[in-house]
């Protein structure tokens, strides 16, 4: 097997993986609190002790993976593309 093929053959496994657990696994875990909804902070004695709640997951610790993100906005506008709804006001200004 030559390079070329055994790196097209990598990356496609790897694509392939990643659909799969985008598919299963639809969220992972927050970047920016690591899952835990919030960030830690410590006392004056150096304990830790809860912070203010993540802005970026609003404190659900958990985000939407990429892959997920865009198949569930290709989805969307194939979705309003194939769909006839006559009375919808964008196809009503289509026809004006």
């Amino acid at each position: 097997m030559t390079p070329i093929l055994a790196a097209i053959a990598c990356l496609f496994s790897v694509t392939l993986g990643y659909f799969g657990l985008c598919a299963v696994s639809p969220f992972g875990n927050c970047r920016r609190c690591h899952g835990m909804g919030h960030k830690l902070k410590t006392d004056r004695k150096g304990r830790p002790k809860r912070g203010k709640d993540c802005r970026r997951c609003n404190a659900t610790g958990k985000r939407i993976r990429a892959g997920r993100w865009l198949y569930n906005r290709w989805a969307r506008i194939y979705r309003a593309g194939t769909t006839d709804t006559p009375n919808t006001p964008v196809r009503e200004a289509m026809f004006r």
